[in-house]
């Protein structure tokens, strides 16, 4: 009696590579590259940037920081840096960085 077996091994290599590239995609989303952080933006519905260290010294940029420190001290809920504005806002503002 022979099954499909050969069939089977196929489709089951395929899945896993499959399965492999959610999980690359999933590592790549989470990964931030040397010399830029992470930060959430938006008032409501926070969204993730990932933005240059350099504006760090940005003046506009430490105002923002000082209004995440108001409202969220040091504990940021969302993991990474919350800075509670809208997003128009903030894109206006680091788009004049470049």
């Amino acid at each position: 009696m022979a099954f499909g077996l050969p069939g089977f091994i196929h489709r089951k290599k395929a899945l896993w590579r499959s399965f492999s590239g959610i999980k690359e995609a999933a590592l790549k989303s989470t990964t931030i590259p040397k010399g830029y952080i992470a930060v959430y933006v938006g008032e409501d519905q926070k969204k993730r940037y990932v933005v240059p260290l350099s504006y760090l010294n940005e003046p506009t940029f430490q105002e923002l920081l000082s209004m995440a420190e108001e409202e969220f001290g040091y504990n940021h809920p969302m993991g990474g840096l919350t800075i509670p504005c809208r997003e128009d806002i903030f894109i206006d503002i680091t788009s004049q960085f470049n």
